[in-house]
Order: structure tokens, then C-alpha cells, then sequence
């Protein structure tokens, strides 16, 4: 995966950046870990701007969460719920599940979405529940915005700091990536196996 990312971002510049970074945020499993380390290194060999990778990137970012936000809302809480009855045995997920899911939610929903942002596989679609509770749409863009700037600064740094051992880093971040996506299908397959 790693080659593949290092193709798309050095032929399509910081504009690759952003479009990456709008996909992760609806595929998740193009890790923002792997892209923007990836752009600061690139940066740091002054083959991108620093600055259009970190505006560009978290515009992605801030695109892909607002397109999940809008999913939330279009869908409603009823329709989710019919949903998870019908097709969340392959989710691995309950009417239950939704339902607390969505307490907690409404309990935390600024440090849901601030946070959220900076954790693997929750910033994906913690933008939905936000967008079923009808949180105020100028709230969460401002908490997701903060968050993914907070989140892809400090990666963007990390590339950029790393720009002499990057290539040494290249070499184990692709199986760790593959690793971490083979787990992720293993926890799905475990999960789906007991609900069966």
C-alpha cells in the first residue's frame, strides 16, 4: 500500500494529498498514518509545499467527515435502526449497540468529534452519529476542522522530521499496514462467527 500512496501523492502533488484524504475518510482503510508522514517527507525533500499539504490534507479530511455528517442526517435514527435490523449481523452490530452508542453520543458530542478525529477507525464515521442527533452543523465543522488539523499536523511533522530515515521507515510501515488491516478483517470474521 505504502508504493501505491507514494505513486498517487508524487504524481498528483498536494492536490493527491487532499483526494487521498477524502477517500480514507470514506475507505477506511487508507490510513491518514501512512499519507500524511508520507506528504511531510515528501515536503521535507521539497518536492511538495508544507503548507498545501497540511490546508489540502485536512480539507480531505474535513470533506470525507462532513460527507459522512450528511449521511447521518439524511439517514435518521429510524432508518439506522431498520437498518442494523436487517444488515447488522454482517455489521456486527445490534439495535442495542446503535442505541447506546448513540446515548454516549448525546452525552459527549463535542469531545466525540474533537477526539474522534485523532483515533484509527473511529474518525471515519463518528461523523454519522453526529449528523442523526442534528448537531449544529457550524459546531462540528469546527470541532472536526480542529481535530484533523491537530491530527495531521502532528503526522505531517513526523514525515517531516523523519525526512533522513524515511526510507528506513518505508520499509516496516507497509507490513504494519497490512497487518493492521489483516486484524481488523480478523476481528470482523471473530465477531461474525460468534453472533452466528
Amino acid at each position: 500500500m505504502f508504493e501505491y500512496l507514494l505513486s498517487i501523492i508524487t504524481s498528483t502533488g498536494a492536490i493527491g494529498v487532499g483526494i487521498v484524504m477524502f477517500i480514507e475518510n470514506i475507505f477506511p482503510p487508507i490510513p491518514s498514518e501512512l499519507v500524511m508522514p508520507l506528504a511531510g517527507f515528501l515536503a521535507a525533500q521539497g518536492d511538495l509545499s508544507l503548507v498545501w499539504v497540511m490546508v489540502l490534507g485536512t480539507a480531505g479530511a474535513v470533506l470525507g467527515a462532513c460527507l459522512w455528517y450528511w449521511v447521518g442526517a439524511c439517514l435518521g435514527m429510524d432508518r439506522l435502526l431498520r437498518f442494523v435490523d436487517r444488515y447488522g449481523r454482517w455489521l456486527t452490530i445490534s439495535r442495542r449497540d446503535v442505541q447506546m452508542a448513540m446515548d454516549w453520543f448525546d452525552r459527549h458530542q463535542g469531545a466525540v468529534i474533537f477526539w474522534g478525529r485523532m483515533i484509527p477507525g473511529v474518525r471515519t464515521l463518528i461523523s454519522v452519529p453526529a449528523g442523526i442527533a442534528g448537531m449544529a452543523w457550524g459546531r462540528f465543522l469546527l470541532l472536526t476542522t480542529a481535530g484533523a488539523t491537530i491530527w495531521n499536523a502532528g503526522l505531517v511533522t513526523t514525515g517531516y522530521i523523519l525526512r533522513a530515515n524515511y526510507d528506513a521507515v518505508a520499509v516496516w510501515l507497509d507490513p504494519v499496514t497490512t497487518l493492521i488491516l489483516l486484524g481488523i478483517a480478523g476481528v470482523y470474521v471473530m465477531r461474525l462467527v460468534r453472533q452466528a
